[in-house]
Formats: C-alpha cells, structure tokens, sequence
C-alpha cells in the first residue's frame, strides 16, 4: 500500500466541502455496505423464479455487468469532444482518477453514485423480466462490486498470484502506457475481443 507521503495531493471536483465529501469513500465503508446489501437482494429475489432459472440470470447479469463495464470505461470514462461541459462531466467522473489514480479514497465508486444509478438498473431489469428479474439484477450488481474492489487492488493492494498480477499488470497499462486501450479491468479479455488490448510496455 502507499504510504501518505507517495501519495499526490488529491485533486479537488468541487468548491463546496459538502460535495467534495461526497465524492469520497473508503474501501471498508465500501465493503461494508455491499456485504450488507447483496444479501438483501438476494433475499428479496427469493421464491421469484426456480433454481436453475434464477442461476441463470445471475449469470447473465454477471455477463452483462462485464460487457457494461468494459463500455462504460470505452465510451463514457474516455469520452473525447470539445464541450467544455462534457469535458467537465467526464473529469468528475473519471478524469480526475487518472490525475491521480492512487487516491484510496478515490479508487471506488462513491454510494451517492452508485446506490441511485443501482437502483435505476433493478428497476430496470424487473421491468425487463419481471419479478425474477431481482436475480438479474443481483449478477450485475455482484459484478460490479467485484470490479469495484478489483479496481482497488489494483492501485492500494499488493496482488501476487499469476491470475492477480496479470490483471494488476494489464490495468497498469491503461495508466502508465496507453490509456486509449486496457479499457476491461474485471473481465480483461474483452479487450483481446474488441482488439483494444495495450501489447506491450513502451
């Protein structure tokens, strides 16, 4: 883990204290609340669909989290336009991070951010499929908290097993080699699929 004096000042996203605050979390925090709140969700889905039905969504959603993931890092994370608006909007959102990508208190999703964006999706994925649909939403949201503490292993922990270092090594190419590529950090052979994968250090 870094020590305080390796880590850069934290880049500031808002005049108010108040909001700044917001854009902060810790992993324990973090950690907590989702060990709390997927057993809820699994609790709420229960009796919805039979077993082999409800694994099966939860696996689809496990598949559509990963696809989502590596989109939402292409497209949104690395929008390029000339508005400053937008310009704007994507450094709050993930500019900033890559000003300074080992804040540990920026290496997650805060729950202001994540818990409403959350519940859009299970809306959504009830809408889609029904009651049952709570069991698509429980993969998704399984994987997003998987990413989610990946992403901060990544930068605040060591990861030493082949499989760790590899996902560790692959998402340090999008840092410090080329952060137009490396764009999957859960599920990184989609950028092998979608040919975006950074070969080689430079």
């Amino acid at each position: 883990m870094l020590s305080p004096e390796n880590i850069p000042q934290r880049v500031r996203l808002f005049r108010s204290e108040r909001f700044e605050r917001l854009t902060l979390i810790s992993w324990r925090t973090f950690a907590v609340t989702w060990a709390i709140l997927l057993p809820c969700i699994a609790w709420v889905a229960r009796g919805t669909a039979q077993p082999w039905i409800a694994a099966s969504l939860v696996a689809a959603g496990l598949l559509v989290w990963s696809l989502f993931e590596y989109a939402m890092h292409r497209f949104l994370f690395h929008w390029h336009v000339n508005a400053a608006a937008v310009q704007r909007f994507v450094f709050v959102i993930h500019g900033n991070h890559h000003d300074n990508p080992n804040d540990p208190l920026r290496d997650l999703m805060p729950l202001p951010v994540s818990l409403p964006i959350a519940g859009f999706v299970w809306l959504l994925c009830v809408l889609a499929v029904g009651p049952a649909g709570t069991w698509l939403f429980l993969g998704f949201i399984t994987g997003y908290v998987m990413y989610d503490l990946i992403h901060y292993a990544c930068h605040q922990w060591p990861m030493r097993s082949p499989f760790a270092q590899a996902i560790k090594r692959h998402h340090m190419r999008h840092h410090f080699v080329d952060g137009h590529g490396n764009y999957a950090i859960s599920a990184i052979f989609w950028d092998r699929v979608f040919a975006s994968k950074v070969k080689s250090l430079r």
